[in-house]
């Protein structure tokens, strides 16, 4: 190999470049090849991966995607090779308050699983108690086996499950949870089940049936927002409607999120939906204010200021 500088007198330097060998040159369109192949196998992970960097914060969250996708891709290898491979269950728990992500979340969970050819259709079929608790005895077992017909070939989501065990042993929620534990081992692969509610709440309602610890085997937590994150979130919505703050409006709502998270504590406050309601308010706000100043320019129409939050 040529040194890349070499001395050929005490007046003079010669530079010698190096160059790709043959062998680099011809393993160039292999390597992009290679390349392409595994971008093309990958595609799945690549797609939802690309969904969650638009997502503030969730970093546990988008690891344990890469997790269940990995566990998911090798089993597949395995079987081309005809090794052993077990089925698991992929029933789920979320847990955490309102505004944390969990249904968006959900919602790209079924997209992955259908593109992975785990679930046939990867729709999401929202449901809370009211969906599946009937008014007479056998009413809310026809109901919950209606709904999970509906969720055949997808995800059936369940938000705030925990209200199921609240009405003690007469209450119909308990019949609504006992068919959902025998659908989730009659068709456990035919559907999933992502149940989803404050932590304190959910951890009290596995103790309802002595079946459902062990039929959620992916639990998820889904932690609160820092301030800097409900921020981080503010702005891009204002930045997707195609508005921009100024800079007294967003330290007004900074300093805003700053009270409200401590004063309102973890068990109350809404998170990312809190943001969003007070900047559609504050939208709504600046669209009064410029009907009475009759002022239409494209910058005005798309700067919002401090006195267009609405705050309480």
């Amino acid at each position: 190999m040529n040194d890349p500088i070499a001395a050929k007198n005490k007046r003079q330097i010669n530079i010698v470049l190096n160059q790709p060998g043959e062998k680099e040159k011809e393993d160039a369109p292999l390597q992009q090849e290679k390349k392409l192949q595994h971008m093309e196998a990958h595609l799945p992970l690549i797609k939802i991966e690309k969904e969650l960097n638009k997502l503030v914060g969730m970093d546990d969250f988008k690891y344990f995607v890469k997790e269940i996708y990995a566990w998911l891709y090798i089993n597949k290898c395995r079987q081309e090779w005809g090794l052993k491979t077990e089925k698991q269950a992929l029933h789920m728990m979320f847990k955490g308050n309102p505004g944390t992500g969990k249904t968006t979340v959900a919602r790209l969970l079924g997209q992955l699983f259908h593109d992975m050819n785990v679930l046939t259709k990867g729709h999401l079929i929202e449901a809370e108690r009211a969906d599946l608790v009937g008014e007479y005895i056998g009413h809310t077992a026809q109901k919950t086996r209606d709904l999970i017909k509906k969720a055949s070939g997808g995800i059936l989501f369940i938000d705030e499950a925990y209200s199921l065990g609240r009405g003690g042993e007469k209450d119909f929620g308990k019949e609504a949870v006992d068919t959902l534990v025998k659908a989730m081992e009659d068709q456990q692969h035919s559907f999933i089940l992502i149940l989803a509610g404050y932590s304190q709440e959910m951890d009290r309602f596995l103790k309802l049936n002595p079946g459902l610890p062990s039929r959620f085997p992916l639990i998820m937590e889904f932690p609160d927002y820092s301030v800097n994150e409900l921020m981080e979130i503010g702005m891009r919505m204002v930045e997707e409607r195609e508005y921009v703050m100024t800079r007294e409006c967003a330290s007004k709502l900074k300093q805003h999120l700053q009270r409200v998270v401590l004063e309102q504590g973890k068990s109350s406050f809404s998170n990312g939906r809190y943001v969003r309601n007070l900047v559609e308010k504050g939208i709504r706000k600046q669209s009064v204010r410029l009907l009475k100043e009759l002022r239409h320019d494209k910058k005005t129409l798309m700067t919002l200021l401090s006195d267009d939050l609405v705050l309480d």
